[in-house]
């Protein structure tokens, strides 16, 4: 009896200190030559994850664990700084927290999205790569060990900034090219928008605005309607989330502030996913499981 009792006593006790389910895992990396500071956002109804931003240097990776049935998105914030109150800002993708946790804000366009919606219809995992709020910089979403759907990449690898129409562009001090307004964003006219009249697949059409970010980035989302070649679907499957893929750009890497504000978060960053509550638990859970195995 002691050995049936065990196994039912052990679930107990991981069901109370670790109650969410986890589906999936995601890896971030950064590939760009300058920091990057990821941001989080959770759908509505959906939970919040172990953390909503977080700094990644250059060549810096994290792992986070992701429950299932999770929505939400995904994006990486650019040419950060912190003022002498304490205040953090970004240039591009700010969350308007004034923190490095985003805390439930969304990405102030524009900004490269990536979007999710895990165990969806038909037990498939969504994904896309989205520039219809923008872009600012370059994003690959990748699955891993996936099975149904077509489990392929979603991406926009290209560095659009320069290249971006001048109506468009968002500059830095420098006149460097930081980030790539959205038509909609610049313009606040309905057909860019498909809003009001052009609320439908068949009166919101490519303009030649959507049409500059699809001809650099065939595997990304450029205007509200363009599903037939963004949405991607696997099941069953991790994520590797990766900023410039593929490519080094020098965009920022000689931003002495964001390289600053980088270095002062690098002591904590190593450590942002083990949180007191995390390792507490843990250390209890351990303690329960060695107390009840000699128990029995």
């Amino acid at each position: 009896m002691a050995s049936l009792q065990l196994p039912m006593v052990l679930a107990t006790f991981f069901l109370q200190f670790f109650p969410g389910v986890y589906s999936s895992t995601f890896t971030i990396r950064n590939k760009c030559s300058y920091p990057v500071w990821p941001g989080i956002l959770s759908g509505a109804g959906t939970p919040e994850l172990s953390t909503t931003g977080f700094l990644l240097q250059s060549g810096e990776s994290t792992s986070l664990s992701v429950p299932t049935s999770w929505s939400g998105r995904l994006w990486g914030r650019t040419v950060c700084t912190q003022d002498s109150s304490g205040k953090f800002s970004c240039l591009t993708g700010d969350c308007g927290s004034s923190t490095i946790a985003c805390s439930g804000g969304g990405a102030a366009p524009p900004a490269t999205l990536a979007e999710f919606t895990l165990d969806g219809a038909g037990g498939l995992d969504f994904y896309d790569v989205s520039l219809v709020d923008g872009y600012n910089l370059p994003m690959m979403v990748t699955p891993q060990g996936g099975t149904g759907g077509n489990c392929s990449s979603a991406a926009c690898s290209a560095d659009l900034n320069e290249d971006c129409p001048v109506e468009l562009k968002i500059t830095d001090g420098s006149n460097e090219g930081v980030a790539c307004k959205s038509a909609c964003d610049a313009f606040g006219d309905a057909q860019y928008c498909c809003s009001g009249a052009y609320a439908s697949p068949d009166t919101c059409k490519p303009s030649t605005y959507s049409e500059f970010f699809k001809n650099a980035c065939p595997k990304a989302y450029s205007y509200a309607y363009d599903d037939g070649t963004s949405t991607f679907t696997c099941a069953g499957a991790d994520y590797i989330i990766t900023f410039c893929p593929g490519l080094s750009t020098s965009l920022k890497s000689g931003s002495t502030t964001a390289k600053s504000l980088a270095v002062n978060y690098t002591s904590s960053a190593g450590h942002r996913h083990r949180s007191p509550t995390f390792i507490g638990r843990a250390i209890t859970v351990g303690a329960a499981v060695w107390w009840l195995w000699h128990l029995f």
